[in-house]
């Protein structure tokens, strides 16, 4: 088995509730165990600023897909959960997954980038990271999560822990994964 860890997002509907399906989603995926959830957090868009702000986490997998397996079938859920292509590059979207670690593997295609080409920028996803996995080594950077998350020094976006998080049971009756609490990086 394979460790991996998947970034999630939203920004239309009920955000909370899509990211929320979305960890559900994943860990009914065959060949895939969600192990581990991070905090929820309110997230100012980047790229692209005239939407609304997104709701993200991460997610610490096993599987025994490997890499285009695993992007495939996450391309899936996203379609399965109604997103379509608004022709904005970084615009709206019901759901977004993307596989930011597969092991501790580099690998470059025409499809697939690993590690994610740009997560080392990207407060909403360093935050939750340093959630699950603060000591992780970026296998490029060799940073962990938490010196990369605290090199950008409020750069990035404004990434906000939710007030109203779900609660233990909550989480775990639609995930079967209880929450962690956030760590200690400030910013």
């Amino acid at each position: 088995m394979n460790t991996a860890y998947v970034a999630l997002g939203s920004n239309m509907g009920d955000k909370l509730k899509n990211c929320l399906r979305g960890v559900s989603a994943l860990n009914r995926l065959e060949s895939v165990q969600a192990e581990k959830v991070s905090r929820f957090y309110l997230t100012e868009p980047m790229y692209y600023s005239k939407q609304p702000w997104f709701v993200n986490a991460a997610v610490r997998i096993r599987t025994g897909l490997d890499p285009a397996g695993l992007l495939a079938s996450l391309k899936r859920l996203e379609q399965d959960s109604g997103r379509m292509d608004h022709g904005v590059r970084f615009g709206p979207r019901v759901i977004d997954f993307d596989i930011i670690f597969y092991n501790d593997w580099i690998l470059q295609s025409p499809d697939l980038v690993i590690p994610h080409p740009r997560m080392h920028q990207r407060g909403f996803v360093l935050r939750p990271m340093v959630d699950i996995a603060p000591d992780f080594v970026h296998p490029v950077l060799k940073k962990t999560m938490r010196r990369l998350l605290e090199e950008l020094n409020g750069d990035g976006q404004r990434c906000i822990p939710m007030a109203a998080k779900p609660n233990a049971a909550g989480l775990k009756h639609l995930t079967g994964l209880k929450p962690v609490r956030s760590g200690g990086v400030k910013g």
